[in-house]
């Protein structure tokens, strides 16, 4: 029998091997949009990886599509349970951020859906509204699919995107995205006003009405509540930056957009991405759990 079985397996191994860095990005992608941490993605595109090794992959016409779908289900088992430690997380939560661009240590598929904006988003959705939204309207699965992936009919799993759709789009139309252009003046702006403790600069950039969340995790001293005000957040960021003496700021992609990356002592202390409307800052969000930088 082991004879019969080793053409298959190795036929089986050379295809998935040759498709396989092909197609991770997709596996990596759609865990990380489902999960919001990079190391849970790494671990199920491990576990998708192992589960294709040990398959019959000869009746599979569509790898990428088949991958993908093992890939949400196991995202989609850690996003129920997720939640449940999201509930005893210490201080706000932000997703982990993720390096896209040039600086990326791990290719993903990177369009907007990978911004800490949009996973915030998604957030607020449930986990099977998250699951149909991504799957269709991002890797453009079939609803048969999902329906099984989400053990529903299939007009119920059009539902839950449709429903998940609209609130995304609502949020978006709230809060547009700003042009390239103008995140890269205003950011490079903001960073030299920071790097000399210019408070008048900072308040400037934010927004009267800007809100300021840090994502400390319990392991590092942080805001456990969220900071409204420009003037407020420009404060708050002019004693940080003096208490904690930063090295550099770096400007890199994060999530599809460029973003502020902060040294101390030659190691990253902070990723800060930030949402721009009419030329200030609105939102600023920094993560400091060294937990989720440690991949960086």
């Amino acid at each position: 029998m082991d004879d019969e079985r080793a053409p298959r397996e190795a036929g089986q191994g050379d295809r998935l091997g040759a498709e396989w860095e092909t197609h991770r990005p997709a596996v990596f992608g759609v865990a990380y949009r489902l999960l919001g941490s990079v190391a849970d993605a790494e671990d199920v595109a491990q576990d998708v990886w192992l589960r294709a090794a040990g398959s019959d992959l000869r009746e599979v016409d569509d790898l990428r599509a088949w991958l993908v779908t093992v890939a949400a289900r196991r995202s989609y088992d850690i996003l129920k349970s997720a939640r449940v430690r999201r509930e005893a997380y210490v201080g706000p939560w932000l997703p982990e951020p993720l390096l896209t661009g040039p600086d990326a240590s791990e290719p993903v598929l990177v369009d907007e859906s990978v911004s800490a904006a949009m996973l915030l988003v998604m957030e607020e959705l449930t986990p099977p509204e998250r699951v149909a939204f991504v799957l269709h309207d991002v890797f453009e699965l079939d609803f048969g699919r999902i329906a099984e992936v989400l053990d529903v009919s299939v007009p119920a799993a059009r539902q839950l995107a449709s429903r998940a759709r609209r609130r995304v789009a609502k949020a978006k139309q709230s809060a547009p995205r700003a042009p390239k252009a103008e995140r890269e003046r205003v950011l490079a702006t903001f960073r030299a006003a920071y790097q000399s403790g210019d408070l008048a600069g900072l308040v400037r950039l934010l927004d009267p009405d800007a809100v300021y969340v840090t994502d400390g995790g319990g392991k590092v001293s942080a805001a456990r509540k969220l900071i409204h005000g420009g003037e407020r957040i420009a404060e708050v960021m002019v004693r940080v930056g003096r208490q904690w003496q930063v090295d550099r700021i770096d400007l890199l992609e994060v999530g599809g957009e460029l973003s502020l990356v902060c040294y101390r002592h030659g190691r990253i202390y902070s990723v800060d991405t930030v949402q721009i409307t009419d030329g200030r800052i609105t939102a600023y969000r920094r993560v400091i759990n060294p937990d989720k930088l440690s991949h960086l």
